[in-house]
Protein backbone atom coordinates (compact mmCIF):
# COMPACT_ATOMS: atom_id res chain seq x y z
CA UNK A 1 0.00 0.00 0.00
CA UNK A 2 2.85 2.36 0.76
CA UNK A 3 4.23 1.67 -2.69
CA UNK A 4 0.86 2.52 -4.23
CA UNK A 5 0.75 5.80 -2.35
CA UNK A 6 4.26 6.68 -3.44
CA UNK A 7 3.49 5.86 -7.06
CA UNK A 8 0.37 8.05 -6.98
CA UNK A 9 2.43 10.88 -5.54
CA UNK A 10 5.05 10.50 -8.23
CA UNK A 11 2.51 10.38 -11.03
CA UNK A 12 0.67 13.46 -9.77
CA UNK A 13 3.80 15.52 -9.14
CA UNK A 14 4.57 18.30 -11.64
CA UNK A 15 7.39 17.79 -14.05
CA UNK A 16 10.83 18.98 -12.97
CA UNK A 17 11.70 22.43 -14.29
CA UNK A 18 14.10 22.82 -17.19
CA UNK A 19 17.51 23.59 -15.72
CA UNK A 20 19.55 24.39 -18.80
CA UNK A 21 18.94 25.19 -22.43
CA UNK A 22 19.82 22.45 -24.92
CA UNK A 23 21.44 23.62 -28.17
CA UNK A 24 19.97 22.47 -31.51
CA UNK A 25 21.16 19.09 -32.77
CA UNK A 26 23.92 19.07 -35.36
CA UNK A 27 22.51 20.01 -38.74
CA UNK A 28 19.32 21.45 -37.23
CA UNK A 29 18.61 24.99 -38.37
CA UNK A 30 17.24 27.51 -35.95
CA UNK A 31 14.52 29.82 -37.22
CA UNK A 32 15.57 33.15 -38.72
CA UNK A 33 13.42 35.04 -36.25
CA UNK A 34 14.71 33.25 -33.12
CA UNK A 35 15.40 35.50 -30.14
CA UNK A 36 19.14 35.71 -29.34
CA UNK A 37 20.28 33.73 -26.30
CA UNK A 38 20.11 35.89 -23.18
CA UNK A 39 20.23 35.46 -19.42
CA UNK A 40 16.87 34.68 -17.80
CA UNK A 41 16.20 37.32 -15.16
CA UNK A 42 13.46 39.52 -13.76
CA UNK A 43 14.34 42.04 -16.50
CA UNK A 44 14.24 39.34 -19.20
CA UNK A 45 11.65 36.81 -17.95
CA UNK A 46 11.30 34.85 -21.16
CA UNK A 47 13.10 34.10 -24.36
CA UNK A 48 14.15 31.42 -26.81
CA UNK A 49 17.20 29.99 -28.54
CA UNK A 50 16.84 27.56 -31.39
CA UNK A 51 14.24 25.03 -30.31
CA UNK A 52 14.46 25.95 -26.64
CA UNK A 53 12.06 28.39 -24.97
CA UNK A 54 12.11 29.60 -21.38
CA UNK A 55 9.95 31.63 -19.06
CA UNK A 56 10.92 32.58 -15.51
CA UNK A 57 8.28 31.39 -13.01
CA UNK A 58 9.65 33.11 -9.92
CA UNK A 59 12.82 34.70 -8.57
CA UNK A 60 13.76 35.52 -4.97
CA UNK A 61 16.88 36.32 -3.01
CA UNK A 62 18.71 34.01 -0.58
CA UNK A 63 19.97 35.70 2.63
CA UNK A 64 23.43 34.03 2.49
CA UNK A 65 25.80 32.66 -0.11
CA UNK A 66 24.34 29.53 -1.68
CA UNK A 67 26.46 26.40 -2.19
CA UNK A 68 23.90 23.78 -3.22
CA UNK A 69 20.13 23.28 -3.37
CA UNK A 70 17.41 20.68 -3.77
CA UNK A 71 13.69 20.99 -4.40
CA UNK A 72 10.79 18.74 -3.41
CA UNK A 73 9.13 16.82 -6.21
CA UNK A 74 5.90 18.80 -5.81
CA UNK A 75 7.93 22.05 -5.98
CA UNK A 76 6.47 23.28 -2.67
CA UNK A 77 9.78 23.64 -0.79
CA UNK A 78 13.38 24.51 -1.63
CA UNK A 79 16.35 23.42 0.52
CA UNK A 80 19.48 25.60 0.18
CA UNK A 81 22.90 24.90 1.69
CA UNK A 82 24.45 28.28 2.51
CA UNK A 83 27.98 29.43 3.34
CA UNK A 84 27.09 29.98 7.01
CA UNK A 85 26.75 26.18 7.48
CA UNK A 86 22.99 26.01 7.40
CA UNK A 87 20.41 24.27 5.25
CA UNK A 88 17.71 26.87 4.88
CA UNK A 89 14.23 25.65 3.97
CA UNK A 90 12.02 27.94 1.89
CA UNK A 91 8.55 27.83 0.43
CA UNK A 92 8.32 28.02 -3.35
CA UNK A 93 7.56 31.72 -2.92
CA UNK A 94 10.80 32.34 -1.00
CA UNK A 95 9.52 32.46 2.58
CA UNK A 96 12.11 30.95 4.91
CA UNK A 97 10.52 28.32 7.15
CA UNK A 98 13.63 27.66 9.21
CA UNK A 99 17.27 26.58 9.04
CA UNK A 100 19.05 23.36 10.00
CA UNK A 101 22.63 23.88 11.30
CA UNK A 102 25.18 21.59 9.66
CA UNK A 103 28.90 20.95 9.97
CA UNK A 104 31.28 23.32 8.19
CA UNK A 105 32.52 20.53 5.93
CA UNK A 106 29.12 19.85 4.33
CA UNK A 107 29.35 20.71 0.64
CA UNK A 108 26.44 18.82 -0.93
CA UNK A 109 22.86 18.02 -0.02
CA UNK A 110 19.98 15.95 -1.33
CA UNK A 111 16.43 15.30 -0.12
CA UNK A 112 13.73 12.63 -0.32
CA UNK A 113 10.99 13.37 -2.89
CA UNK A 114 8.67 15.09 -0.38
CA UNK A 115 11.50 16.64 1.64
CA UNK A 116 10.93 14.42 4.65
CA UNK A 117 14.58 13.33 4.64
CA UNK A 118 17.69 15.50 4.27
CA UNK A 119 20.99 13.95 3.17
CA UNK A 120 24.34 15.65 3.82
CA UNK A 121 27.78 14.98 2.36
CA UNK A 122 30.71 16.21 4.45
CA UNK A 123 33.77 16.21 2.21
CA UNK A 124 36.07 17.45 4.97
CA UNK A 125 35.37 14.49 7.27
CA UNK A 126 34.26 12.05 4.53
CA UNK A 127 30.95 11.61 6.34
CA UNK A 128 27.40 11.00 5.13
CA UNK A 129 24.41 11.99 7.30
CA UNK A 130 20.68 11.37 6.88
CA UNK A 131 18.14 13.18 9.03
CA UNK A 132 14.36 13.38 9.34
CA UNK A 133 12.78 16.72 8.52
CA UNK A 134 9.26 17.79 9.46
CA UNK A 135 7.51 21.12 9.05
CA UNK A 136 5.10 22.42 11.69
CA UNK A 137 1.66 23.10 10.25
CA UNK A 138 -1.21 25.41 11.10
CA UNK A 139 -4.43 23.41 10.66
CA UNK A 140 -7.90 24.90 10.75
CA UNK A 141 -10.05 22.75 13.06
CA UNK A 142 -13.19 24.90 12.92
CA UNK A 143 -16.27 22.68 13.07
CA UNK A 144 -14.29 19.44 13.37
CA UNK A 145 -15.39 16.87 15.97
CA UNK A 146 -13.47 16.99 19.25
CA UNK A 147 -12.90 14.30 21.87
CA UNK A 148 -11.62 15.62 25.21
CA UNK A 149 -11.69 19.04 26.88
CA UNK A 150 -12.41 21.78 24.38
CA UNK A 151 -9.91 24.16 26.00
CA UNK A 152 -7.08 21.62 26.40
CA UNK A 153 -3.66 23.22 25.75
CA UNK A 154 -2.52 20.32 23.54
CA UNK A 155 -4.39 19.32 20.39
CA UNK A 156 -3.89 16.09 18.46
CA UNK A 157 -5.16 16.46 14.90
CA UNK A 158 -5.73 13.16 13.12
CA UNK A 159 -6.31 12.90 9.36
CA UNK A 160 -7.83 9.49 8.82
CA UNK A 161 -9.70 7.12 6.49
CA UNK A 162 -12.25 4.65 7.88
CA UNK A 163 -11.20 1.92 5.42
CA UNK A 164 -7.46 2.41 5.90
CA UNK A 165 -5.89 -0.72 7.46
CA UNK A 166 -3.24 1.42 9.16
CA UNK A 167 -5.82 3.74 10.71
CA UNK A 168 -7.70 0.92 12.47
CA UNK A 169 -4.91 0.04 14.96
CA UNK A 170 -4.06 3.73 15.45
CA UNK A 171 -7.44 4.54 17.02
CA UNK A 172 -6.78 2.59 20.27
CA UNK A 173 -3.28 4.10 20.51
CA UNK A 174 -4.73 7.60 20.40
CA UNK A 175 -7.39 6.60 22.95
CA UNK A 176 -4.65 5.39 25.29
CA UNK A 177 -2.80 8.69 24.95
CA UNK A 178 -5.99 10.67 25.62
CA UNK A 179 -6.72 8.58 28.71
CA UNK A 180 -3.26 9.40 30.07
CA UNK A 181 -3.85 13.16 29.66
CA UNK A 182 -7.56 13.75 30.36
CA UNK A 183 -7.21 17.42 31.29
CA UNK A 184 -4.52 18.60 28.89
CA UNK A 185 -5.06 16.85 25.53
CA UNK A 186 -7.91 16.84 23.05
CA UNK A 187 -8.32 14.94 19.78
CA UNK A 188 -9.62 16.63 16.61
CA UNK A 189 -10.64 14.33 13.77
CA UNK A 190 -10.25 15.34 10.12
CA UNK A 191 -11.27 13.27 7.09
CA UNK A 192 -8.84 12.30 4.33
CA UNK A 193 -10.40 9.40 2.39
CA UNK A 194 -8.01 7.74 -0.05
CA UNK A 195 -10.62 7.00 -2.69
CA UNK A 196 -8.22 5.40 -5.17
CA UNK A 197 -7.38 2.73 -2.62
CA UNK A 198 -10.57 2.46 -0.57
CA UNK A 199 -13.81 2.52 -2.60
CA UNK A 200 -16.15 3.22 0.34
CA UNK A 201 -13.94 5.66 2.24
CA UNK A 202 -15.55 8.79 0.80
CA UNK A 203 -19.07 7.57 1.55
CA UNK A 204 -17.98 6.57 5.08
CA UNK A 205 -16.52 10.03 5.69
CA UNK A 206 -19.77 11.67 4.57
CA UNK A 207 -21.68 9.30 6.84
CA UNK A 208 -19.60 10.36 9.82
CA UNK A 209 -20.21 14.03 8.99
CA UNK A 210 -23.95 13.31 8.75
CA UNK A 211 -23.82 11.52 12.12
CA UNK A 212 -22.04 14.55 13.60
CA UNK A 213 -25.07 16.65 12.68
CA UNK A 214 -27.09 14.42 15.03
CA UNK A 215 -24.47 14.60 17.78
CA UNK A 216 -23.23 11.06 17.18
CA UNK A 217 -19.96 11.47 15.32
CA UNK A 218 -17.88 9.45 17.77
CA UNK A 219 -20.46 6.64 17.85
CA UNK A 220 -20.22 6.45 14.04
CA UNK A 221 -16.42 6.79 14.22
CA UNK A 222 -16.14 3.82 16.59
CA UNK A 223 -18.68 1.71 14.67
CA UNK A 224 -17.00 2.25 11.29
CA UNK A 225 -13.55 1.39 12.62
CA UNK A 226 -15.07 -1.66 14.34
CA UNK A 227 -15.83 -3.05 10.84
CA UNK A 228 -12.10 -3.67 10.43
CA UNK A 229 -10.67 -4.48 7.03
CA UNK A 230 -13.16 -7.22 6.15
CA UNK A 231 -16.49 -5.78 7.27
CA UNK A 232 -17.23 -3.64 4.22
CA UNK A 233 -18.61 -6.33 1.91
CA UNK A 234 -22.33 -5.48 2.08
CA UNK A 235 -23.51 -2.67 -0.20
CA UNK A 236 -25.65 -1.21 2.59
CA UNK A 237 -23.07 -1.53 5.38
CA UNK A 238 -22.99 2.23 6.00
CA UNK A 239 -26.79 2.48 6.28
CA UNK A 240 -26.82 -0.58 8.55
CA UNK A 241 -24.19 1.05 10.76
CA UNK A 242 -26.22 4.27 10.92
CA UNK A 243 -29.28 2.32 12.08
CA UNK A 244 -27.20 0.43 14.61
CA UNK A 245 -26.11 3.61 16.40
CA UNK A 246 -29.66 4.94 16.47
CA UNK A 247 -29.64 7.73 13.90
CA UNK A 248 -32.79 9.28 12.45
CA UNK A 249 -32.47 7.57 9.07
CA UNK A 250 -34.49 10.06 7.06
CA UNK A 251 -32.37 12.93 8.34
CA UNK A 252 -29.20 10.85 7.99
CA UNK A 253 -29.89 10.05 4.33
CA UNK A 254 -30.58 13.69 3.52
CA UNK A 255 -27.43 14.89 5.30
CA UNK A 256 -25.32 12.05 3.90
CA UNK A 257 -26.05 13.18 0.34
CA UNK A 258 -26.24 16.93 0.92
CA UNK A 259 -24.01 19.51 -0.75
CA UNK A 260 -23.20 20.93 2.69
CA UNK A 261 -21.73 17.59 3.76
CA UNK A 262 -19.72 17.29 0.56
CA UNK A 263 -18.35 20.79 1.06
CA UNK A 264 -17.34 19.96 4.65
CA UNK A 265 -15.48 16.90 3.41
CA UNK A 266 -13.82 18.90 0.63
CA UNK A 267 -12.56 21.38 3.24
CA UNK A 268 -10.95 18.60 5.27
CA UNK A 269 -9.26 17.25 2.15
CA UNK A 270 -7.97 20.72 1.28
CA UNK A 271 -6.72 21.18 4.86
CA UNK A 272 -4.87 17.87 4.54
CA UNK A 273 -3.23 18.91 1.30
CA UNK A 274 -2.24 22.27 2.76
CA UNK A 275 -0.61 20.42 5.67
CA UNK A 276 1.40 18.23 3.25
CA UNK A 277 -0.55 15.12 4.24
CA UNK A 278 0.12 12.33 1.73
CA UNK A 279 -1.36 9.30 3.47
CA UNK A 280 -3.31 8.06 6.46
CA UNK A 281 -3.20 8.10 9.35
CA UNK A 282 -1.39 11.42 9.71
CA UNK A 283 -1.21 12.94 13.18
CA UNK A 284 -0.06 16.33 14.44
CA UNK A 285 0.52 17.42 18.04
CA UNK A 286 0.11 21.18 18.30
CA UNK A 287 1.01 21.36 14.63
CA UNK A 288 4.10 19.14 14.80
CA UNK A 289 3.90 15.99 12.65
CA UNK A 290 4.00 12.68 14.54
CA UNK A 291 6.66 10.45 13.00
CA UNK A 292 5.92 7.28 15.00
CA UNK A 293 2.45 6.40 16.23
CA UNK A 294 3.46 4.94 19.59
CA UNK A 295 2.23 5.98 23.05
CA UNK A 296 5.82 6.55 24.17
CA UNK A 297 6.70 9.01 21.40
CA UNK A 298 3.33 10.76 21.50
CA UNK A 299 3.51 11.18 25.29
CA UNK A 300 7.00 12.67 24.94
CA UNK A 301 5.74 15.08 22.28
CA UNK A 302 2.81 16.03 24.51
CA UNK A 303 5.12 16.79 27.44
CA UNK A 304 7.23 19.00 25.17
CA UNK A 305 4.11 20.76 23.88
CA UNK A 306 2.92 21.36 27.47
CA UNK A 307 6.33 22.79 28.38
CA UNK A 308 6.19 25.21 25.44
CA UNK A 309 2.60 26.16 26.30
CA UNK A 310 3.63 27.02 29.86
CA UNK A 311 6.57 29.07 28.62
CA UNK A 312 4.30 30.99 26.25
CA UNK A 313 1.74 31.62 29.00
CA UNK A 314 4.46 32.88 31.35
CA UNK A 315 5.88 35.19 28.69
CA UNK A 316 2.43 36.65 27.99
CA UNK A 317 1.89 37.40 31.68
CA UNK A 318 5.13 39.36 31.96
Amino acid sequence: MLKKLLCCALLLAPAAPLLAAVPPQEGQKSGATATPLSTASEQDPQGSSGSVNWKVKKTWNIPAGALAFAQTLDEKRVYVLTEDSKVRIFTAEGKELGAVPVAAGVTAIDIAPRGEMLYLLNTRDNRYTAMNISINQTIDVTGAPVRGKLDAPVTIVEFSDFQCPFCIPTAPVVEKVLAAHPDTVRLVFKHFPLTRLHPQAEAAARAAIAAQKQGKFWEMHDALFALGEDGWGADDIIQTTAKKIGLDMRRFTADWNSEETRMALAKDIMDAQNADVNGTPSLFINGTPVSERTPELMNAMIEEALRKAKETASAEQQ
